[in-house]
């Protein structure tokens, strides 16, 4: 196996992402290699022509996804990595390719959660141009099992996971 020397880590806060970002971070800490982490705004459903577009404003998914990115690298951090981050609005599936080449990195990570065929076609979701766009190895981390990322993850929960919770078994 082929030594890592930059590594970048896409995350997007999903059972997938936390799990991607674990197993991230203990090659990043195993080869002591330059992380980067990844934040991506998907603003392809704005740029489709939806006939019906969120009801959450633009400016406001846009502050989730750099508060995404800030828990990432805090994850990171509370682990012993210090991490760059970097936060893209786009397709990832253009975004993606465009960090790694940019960044000259040596492994792509990031969670794949999976859906069948009418699914990823109705979404429009083209996953596999982004194996054919990325020139350097890349780690495709899956979940298959509900909880499995959560049971078997060591990176901490955050405020707002905790939160979150608490709000779901009514703790105020």
């Amino acid at each position: 196996m082929s030594t890592f020397n930059r590594i970048l880590l896409c995350y997007d806060s999903t059972r997938e992402g936390r799990r991607a970002l674990r197993d991230g971070a203990a090659l990043a800490q195993q080869f002591k290699a330059e992380t980067h982490l990844l934040a991506v705004l998907d603003n392809s459903r704005w740029l489709r022509g939806f006939d019906v577009v969120s009801e959450v404003p633009f400016d406001v998914e846009q502050q989730s996804a750099k508060e995404i990115l800030e828990e990432g690298v805090e994850k990171l951090e509370a682990l012993g990595i210090s991490a760059i981050g970097h936060f893209a609005i786009g397709n990832p599936m253009d975004r993606i390719p465009f960090f790694a080449k940019a960044l000259h990195v040596d492994l792509v990570v990031l969670g794949h959660h999976r859906s069948g065929t009418l699914a990823r076609w109705w979404s429009g979701l083209d996953d596999g141009r982004l194996l054919d766009r990325v020139s350097c190895s890349m780690l495709i981390v899956n979940v298959t099992e509900r909880g499995e990322a959560r049971e078997h993850d060591d990176v901490p929960e955050t405020t707002q996971e905790k939160r979150s919770k608490q709000a779901d078994i009514g703790v105020p």
